[in-house]
């Protein structure tokens, strides 16, 4: 990891480049935007970058007005980087990815999935030894993600309080490689709410989520911190695992059961279960297997740029 006190403009371009890429993962419900940050090689920093937030030294410059000493506490060039890259990310995606979930998910999902397998290898290397403990540990997490991405979405008020809570909700799950901030969103019911408060530029409901995302990522951050500190392979193993669950919810191929009308009259599944894709669409077939190689290779492709970039 690269010091905080020597990078230079580069640098820090460099920075919001992989914060780019963590927002582009954090816009699709399933894709967690905690396995990016592991991939481009800055997770750690960045939980202890959020995690010194809470930390007195930075409290105590700030409340004596010593904004460049505060400023440093909580390695500030660092995260206003990485926040400009996934803000970017966001702004420019959303429309996007917002289009090709209704129009084209099959070849969508296909990508991802492609995404989250290499993630898992990616994630699982930083293991040096496996023991039966870190083997127990990751099939909790993936048991553990594989029952949370069964969920069944709901409906759920749009009240000021609620949109605080899912800010908080979805922060947290936003930074465990495997468990998508999105998808959080998605069981909470507010996925497709903040996607047009984004697209359509809600300010006061994404200001909302962003104080309630604030709290819940500071406080959130300082147990994850302690646990990589002191339980760091038994955690990398958990987070494996719930990258290997989430694989559930990114399969493309999907039959819906039973399904409910949102206030807006849309279609929201509520029961799907994956199904084995059919060969008589073969031309679909043949890019949605091109396009989870392509998102497999894609994530090789980033942490190698990652590496020579660090």
């Amino acid at each position: 990891m690269q010091s905080r006190t020597n990078r230079g403009i580069i640098d820090y371009i460099i920075v919001a480049i992989k914060g780019f890429c963590m927002g582009s993962a954090d816009v699709v419900p399933g894709v967690s935007g905690g396995t990016m940050a592991f991939i481009v090689g800055i997770y750690e920093e960045l939980l202890e970058s959020i995690r010194s937030i809470g930390r007195r030294e930075f409290w105590q410059a700030l409340l004596k007005f010593q904004i460049p000493a505060a400023f440093q506490a909580i390695n500030g060039f660092f995260l206003i980087s990485l926040f400009v890259g996934i803000v970017a990310a966001i702004m420019t995606l959303a429309p996007l990815l917002e289009w090709l979930l209704e129009e084209h998910p099959v070849l969508l999902w296909s990508f991802f999935f492609g995404l989250v397998v290499a993630s898992v290898l990616m994630v699982s290397k930083r293991i040096t030894t496996w023991q039966l403990p870190h083997w127990i540990a990751l099939a909790v997490g993936a048991i553990a993600a594989y029952w949370i991405v069964g969920l069944v979405p709901t409906q759920t008020p749009e009240s000021w309080w609620f949109l605080l809570i899912s800010g908080a909700f979805a922060i947290c799950a936003m930074i465990l490689p495997g468990i998508s901030g999105s998808f959080i969103l998605v069981l909470m019911g507010k996925y497709q709410f903040f996607l047009n408060a984004v697209n359509q530029r809600d300010l006061v409901s994404i200001a909302l989520a962003g104080i309630g995302a604030l709290v819940g990522l500071v406080t959130f951050a300082q147990l994850l911190s302690w646990l990589f500190k002191r339980y760091h392979d038994a955690t990398v193993a958990t987070l494996t695992g719930l990258m290997i669950g989430s694989l559930r919810k990114v399969w493309p191929w999907k039959e819906t059961l039973q399904f409910m009308l949102d206030r807006h009259g849309k279609e929201i599944p509520t029961e799907q279960i994956n199904i084995i894709p059919s060969f008589a669409a073969e031309d679909q077939l043949l890019y949605a297997i091109g396009l989870a190689l392509l998102g497999f290779l894609v994530v090789f492709a980033i942490e190698r740029f990652a590496n020579r970039a660090t």
